[in-house]
């Protein structure tokens, strides 16, 4: 559909991901003009190149870092909790099957030390209400005997899965469009200014042509590419990108119910429906390079081998089986994280009607974010359970931002 050379919205989206499409579909849903931009193809970033874990459990990544960095990840449970009734209940929301499997998932341990930082880890998740427990070695194989009988432990969470992460984002879409949202993709947001009475001005490049549309808000939400559009409007919002890697072997037989994850490295492990095993688990790989040698984040990052090889060896540790698989494909992709590793999602102080959403775990976390953030949007007010990813926690970095 060609768009009028000028046209107006209550909200314009940039980035067709999951979140943008799923805060489409909620805002369409409640009366909102919504447009939404996509440079590419929907979905065809950091949304679409994941391997789609439902992780509830406090990361391996919070329990590294520090005392702190476990703080903020216990502080996340809630919001985990929110998005296991969300994941539950997503296929009958969008009146579809989307390939949802919450048959559990395992935290590893393979050592003594591990399998103590499993237990404080589900000690403060039983406090917050996520209902964790440490498995010993023995009660690990009985659940999971195609793992090694070398491991320590794990914990469990009976609500931890995964879903199709290819097909999520055009139900969100497709249900969007029937509210009346226009979803143009192939547009990339050239440019952005804020007008006297506050309101945007967006600058949109398609395949007809350029477009001015004309808004009162705006939401960014093009993964790694934000920090580039909130500079359209002299802005910083402190994401940077994180290159990974994703492998998938050939089918076999049922043998891996549950989503894998471990305590003290780098892994997630599934099996889809048709029998693949899918291999990842934060192992970064490599952004491409322009000519003068800085990063182009506009082309696919690229292997890292050595990586490779180190996530298969820990895979092939936890379950030895993999060593007679055959690995079909490894491909990468490329999200972002922030400076405190925790998602950045809402209004931006020194631009209101500014919104923006990207940053860590946005598969698992998406379907609720968005609706939070919908949620804050047509309110006019931030849920508490935002409050913890809000950008108004980098709004030092504007002190300096001049806006009409």
């Amino acid at each position: 559909m060609r768009m009028p050379t000028t046209t107006h919205c209550d909200i314009l989206i940039v980035g067709g991901g999951l979140v943008g499409c799923a805060t489409a579909w909620h805002l369409s849903r409640l009366g909102f003009k919504v447009l939404l931009a996509e440079r590419g193809h929907l979905n065809s970033g950091a949304s679409g190149q994941n391997a789609g874990s439902l992780h509830f459990q406090i990361e391996r990544r919070f329990l590294e870092q520090g005392e702190k960095a476990a703080a903020d990840g216990a502080r996340i449970v809630s919001l985990n909790r929110l998005a296991i009734e969300e994941w539950k209940g997503i296929e009958e929301m969008l009146g579809r099957p989307l390939d949802v499997a919450m048959h559990g998932g395992l935290m590893v341990a393979e050592t003594e030390a591990e399998m103590d930082l499993l237990a404080f880890k589900v000690a403060r998740e039983n406090e917050l209400g996520l209902p964790t427990r440490v498995l010993n070695g023995t009660q690990l194989h009985h659940k999971a005997p195609a793992l090694s009988p070398n491991l320590a432990g794990a914990a469990w969470l009976e609500d931890e899965g995964h879903a199709n992460p290819r097909i999520l984002v055009d139900a969100f879409a497709d249900g969007a469009r029937g509210q009346g949202a226009v979803v143009q993709t192939g547009t990339a947001l050239a440019g952005l200014s804020m007008q006297r009475d506050r309101t945007y001005r967006a600058t949109l490049q398609g395949l007809d042509g350029e477009v001015t549309a004309n808004t009162p808000r705006v939401l960014l939400a093009a993964g790694h590419w934000v920090p580039r559009l909130a500079g359209l409007l002299g802005l910083n919002v402190p994401l940077y990108p994180a290159p990974l890697m994703m492998s998938v072997t050939d089918r076999t037989e049922p043998v891996l119910p549950y989503l894998i994850q471990h305590v003290g490295r780098r892994l997630s492990m599934k099996q889809t429906e048709d029998g693949n095993l899918l291999i990842g688990g934060g192992w970064p790989s490599r952004l491409a390079k322009r000519a003068d040698g800085t990063p182009d984040l506009d082309r696919p990052a690229i292997v890292e081998p050595a990586n490779l090889r180190a996530n298969l060896e820990v895979a092939a540790r936890v379950m030895p089986g993999l060593a007679e698989r055959s690995l079909l494909r490894t491909w990468t992709g490329t999200t972002c994280i922030s400076a405190d590793q925790l998602p950045i999602v809402g209004e931006v102080a020194a631009a209101p009607g500014l919104f923006v959403a990207a940053g860590g775990s946005l598969f698992t976390l998406g379907p609720v974010l968005a609706r939070l953030l919908a949620r804050t949007i047509a309110e006019g007010a931030t849920p508490e359970e935002l409050t913890m990813f809000t950008p108004r926690r980098f709004a030092h970095l504007d002190a300096f931002a001049v806006l009409p």
